[in-house]
């Protein structure tokens, strides 16, 4: 054989190589929450730079939809911020395990003309708001608790989702919590029925909704508040105090719920115990069947929620979130072990 024919089978050989590499990408869809859309895009093309080979997809469609569409098969993992009902659970054609990916804070947000200081809010007067049976910024009620503040007589336009949504979810159970009245007329789901108010889609949706309407009341996950310039308000917690969402804040509502987490993780943190926790706090989770179809992505899943669970926790604090507990990463990389491969 001469060189040139050397060199003709050697790049027939590269080519070869190189078409096998391409053909073992593997792309991973999931849809779901959009509280945890910045988070998990990060991890995702943090992941992708490790190894190559692996995409993983993801769709911020709502809590809503990210159980829905798992449930269908129609994606290979879901994502929610409000725990499946055993309904749903019921309804799925598998067993499906919740594993919490990092832990957020919903912030009330606001646009007042002419306000530019923090507002104080207790979970009554934000109920009452929700209600609509406050419907000015000047309220005596909103006025008591933000002396020294120069508030309008402008109409507060309540800004909510639209679709299903966990954030909704955590937002309607805080309140439930320490509003009788609010639970028996709204209650707690991803998709409830609004007395008042105006719908976006996504938190991007209702950001956009406060940004661009003055006078208007709603609520976002932190880091949406903070990427959008909105100003948002401090919340009084279950031991009296105003606490302001911080990752230090909503670490401290994770605190009680470690020592007490169940095996299956679903589990509500809203209104926690602490002078220090941030009132309305959830864990966010990531959707996987417990015995999936597809083999080669579960495994690949299951080995990128390892990486996520440990070395991933370090990019939260940059995108306003509190990592997991050490004792809660240990019992889901324990449920990790369940997936069938």
């Amino acid at each position: 054989m001469n060189i040139r024919q050397q060199l003709t089978v050697a790049a027939s050989v590269l080519a070869l190589a190189g078409g096998t590499l391409a053909a073992q990408t593997i792309q991973i869809n999931g849809a779901g929450a959009t509280f945890p859309n910045p988070i998990y895009s990060k991890w995702f093309s943090e992941y992708n730079k490790l190894k190559p080979n692996v995409q993983i997809n993801y769709t911020p469609i709502g809590s809503g939809g990210g159980i829905r569409q798992i449930s269908q098969r129609t994606v290979f993992f879901g994502a929610t911020d409000g725990p499946m009902t055993p309904e749903q659970m019921q309804s799925a054609p598998g067993k499906i395990l919740h594993l919490p990916t990092v832990l957020g804070a919903v912030v009330p947000v606001y646009n007042i003309p002419g306000v530019k200081q923090e507002l104080k809010f207790t979970g009554q007067l934000l109920a009452d708001v929700t209600l609509g049976k406050i419907t000015k910024w000047n309220d005596p009620a909103i006025a008591k608790l933000n002396a020294g503040v120069n508030l309008p007589a402008t109409d507060i336009v309540v800004a909510h989702r639209s679709d299903g949504s966990g954030t909704t979810y955590i937002w309607v159970d805080y309140l439930s919590k320490v509003s009788p009245e609010f639970r028996k007329t709204v209650g707690v789901s991803t998709s409830v029925k609004w007395p008042v108010g105006v719908g976006g889609k996504g938190n991007e949706g209702v950001a956009g909704l406060v940004s661009q309407t003055p006078g208007a009341l709603g609520y976002v996950e932190l880091i949406y508040a903070l990427q959008n310039t909105i100003s948002y308000g401090a919340v009084q917690n279950s031991s009296g105090n105003f606490v302001r969402a911080t990752v230090d804040a909503v670490t401290a509502a994770a605190a009680a719920a470690a020592a007490q987490m169940p095996e299956d993780f679903r589990v509500s943190i809203t209104n926690p115990p602490g002078k220090d926790a941030y009132p309305i706090a959830s864990f966010t989770w990531l959707l996987l069947y417990e015995n999936p179809q597809d083999k080669t992505q579960a495994k690949i899943m299951v080995e990128f929620m390892q990486w996520a669970l440990t070395d991933g926790q370090k990019h939260a604090r940059e995108l306003g979130y509190a990592p997991l507990p050490k004792a809660i990463v240990d019992m889901e990389l324990k449920a990790l072990q369940k997936v069938k491969l």
